[in-house]
């Protein structure tokens, strides 16, 4: 339920602080005072666009909060999407000069998006052209399943039409690019058997590099390494005269021990050349002079130079070119199996007709149960003998089902029922709209409803009766209506008055509460215009009288 709506710098609205009840409430006041502005302030707090223009005149911007009493079911939204939940659901919207726009839900920034889904769970708005809207087949088909409760079943219809037919269109581009796709293919299995033909390895490239550079300059390695072993190991080599100065030293020693570390250094060289020696015998025991090796080498390399030339590439990345070969060869394979995909085609087109029939069945019955009310309905508002009636037209299978939905009407008895659009008058279209708009919100699920100006094109006895639906939907839910019929002022439990004032320069729209003489005065307004008399003062008491909302004295 909208517990308060705080409104700064909107429009002609200078500063506003609304607090509301439940059952039904209205707003009333003269021709361009801004009745309306309030609705179009609370659409911002639940997700509608808005730009600079919504701003009063002169200010930085516009500063909107709207106040609800969270549910069970709000509370699991806030959390499933990492909101706080407190005792207030707080929306707020801010608009800048700049037309930039900030969102909040309960102090934390949120994407519009997010704003508005939650909005549709809170407020639902009828708004005053909602009567040209039902000359549309899709808001007639919106109102039909919302009255069904069959909305959630409509959205499942229609993403599993999504479905089948992405499928069917993956199947029709499948066999367009028929031919296209097993050249690549072809393509890519000439490339695989030279890749596999060679098959060289990761990391096998920069190995074979190098087992060919030294097999090349194998007798060069030998001789070189033979010289520098009869360096260290010669009679004259660097392992005698390093144990000769170790002796030396070692004699000398004894005269001053200062030459230790010399000592012990030279020792630790001719370890290391020791160690060099053993380790440079065995090398040359292992050096390979067969040619026939070098040779495997050089073919090897050859192949990979040859083999990297023809794709185009450097040998290293050869690997890594057959492994995306080999991807995507599997990818056409599984892309061109036009069996598997058909089979789920299959499975995706009976899902959507098993959805599909489900949707028709319930709509049969939704329309034969709003028929009826709306038809009962049109008795009590001047169309007595008339009947509206819903007709599904079978069409082929489409996102929305199996059928069009048409909105039949006969105006009065006598008369065959002909689609909405075409017979209605205007004041007719009003009223069957308020019908249908008042008999939909009955099973609406969202707290509070929001009337405004759907009263347009009635007056009369007629707009008693209007008012007393209304008045009687708000024991359902909260219901707030903005009217210009004194007839439906009457019936509400609350009534503000919105009036506008000017000091020559901006102009200001002011909101307060009506207290007994308040609404009886306003009341007046509305039955006799400017000029109040006593008798349009008691004829608006009488009115209030008989729809028993003035307060106990």
């Amino acid at each position: 339920m909208l517990l308060s709506l705080h409104i700064r710098d909107f429009v002609i609205v200078d500063e506003a602080e609304i607090s509301f009840g439940q059952g039904f409430t209205v707003f009333s006041g003269e021709t361009g005072a801004g009745k309306s502005i309030l609705i179009d302030a609370l659409a911002l707090c639940l997700g509608a666009r808005g730009d600079a223009s919504v701003l009063r005149e002169g200010a930085s911007r516009a500063d909107i909060h709207a106040s609800f009493a969270p549910t069970a079911e709000l509370n699991a939204w806030l959390q499933a999407h990492d909101l706080d939940a407190g005792e207030e659901l707080v929306l707020r919207r801010v608009i800048d000069a700049q037309g930039r726009s900030r969102a909040y839900i309960n102090g934390a920034p949120s994407p519009l998006a997010q704003l508005r889904e939650l909005g549709e769970q809170l407020v639902d708005i009828h708004g005053q052209h909602a009567h040209q809207s039902l000359m549309r087949n899709d808001a007639q088909r919106d109102l039909l399943d919302t009255h069904g409760e069959l909305m959630p079943l409509a959205r499942q219809t229609e993403q599993a039409w999504k479905q089948w037919h992405a499928l069917t269109r993956q199947i029709e581009q499948l066999e367009r690019d028929a031919d296209a796709r097993q050249e690549r293919a072809e393509q890519i299995q000439w490339q695989l058997d030279m890749l596999h033909g060679v098959n060289l390895q990761p990391g096998e490239w920069p190995r074979l590099q190098a087992e060919h550079d030294r097999l090349a300059h194998a007798q060069a390695l030998q001789d070189g390494s033979a010289q520098a072993l009869g360096l260290l190991d010669d009679d004259q080599g660097a392992l005698h005269l390093l144990s000769g100065a170790i002796g030396k030293l070692n004699h000398l020693l004894r005269h001053d021990a200062g030459l230790t570390a010399i000592r012990d250094t030279l020792e630790s060289a001719r370890i290391a050349a020791s160690d060099a020696s053993s380790e440079l015998r065995d090398y040359l025991e292992r050096v390979d002079l067969d040619p026939e090796n070098l040779a495997s080498a050089e073919s090897r390399l050859s192949a990979v130079f040859e083999l990297a030339r023809k794709l185009k590439t450097d040998p290293e990345t050869l690997p890594e070119l057959q492994e995306r070969l080999e991807q995507e060869a599997e990818s056409l394979r599984v892309s061109g199996d036009a069996e598997h995909l058909k089979q789920e085609e299959a499975a995706a087109r009976q899902a959507y007709e098993a959805l599909s029939a489900r949707l028709s069945e319930g709509r049969s019955q939704a329309a034969l149960d709003l028929s009826r009310r709306v038809t009962a309905a049109m008795q009590t508002l001047a169309m007595d003998g008339g009947r509206f009636d819903i007709q599904l037209e079978n069409t082929s299978p489409s996102a929305h089902g199996n059928e069009n939905i048409v909105f039949l009407v006969a105006g009065h008895a006598g008369v065959a029922a002909r689609p909405l659009a075409k017979v209605a008058s205007g004041g007719e279209l009003a009223r069957i709209s308020l019908a249908l708009s008042v008999i939909a919100s009955r099973a609406a699920r969202v707290p509070t409803l929001i009337f405004d100006e759907v009263d347009t094109g009635i007056g009369g006895a007629v707009a008693e009766v209007v008012g007393r639906l209304l008045q009687k939907l708000g024991a359902r839910h909260q219901v707030l209506c903005v009217t210009h019929l004194p007839q439906v002022a009457a019936c509400g439990e609350r009534h503000f008055q919105v009036s506008k004032s000017s000091d020559g320069e901006l102009t200001r729209s002011e909101i307060v509460p009506l207290d007994n003489p308040g609404r009886i005065e306003e009341i007046a307004r509305m039955l006799g215009g400017i000029t109040l008399t006593e008798t349009t003062r008691q004829h608006a008491k009488e009115m209030l009288s008989r729809s028993g909302t003035l307060d106990p004295a």
